[in-house]
């Protein structure tokens, strides 16, 4: 991994963003969004960054 972003930590180890042993992402930004029209709760969110290795 060449670039590790600790502003953006992330535990989704089948991303391919992912930077490896650490928990962060490699990413210099992500995009945050919902698959719900009124979200209420954390699991109402997604990394719309997420690309599956």
């Amino acid at each position: 991994m060449s670039h590790i972003n600790e502003s953006i930590k992330c535990t989704v180890e089948q991303c391919t963003h992912h930077a490896g042993a650490q928990n962060f992402c490699s990413l210099d930004c992500i995009t945050v969004g919902t698959h719900e029209t009124c979200p209420t709760v954390e699991q109402c969110t997604d990394c719309l960054s997420f690309q599956c290795k």
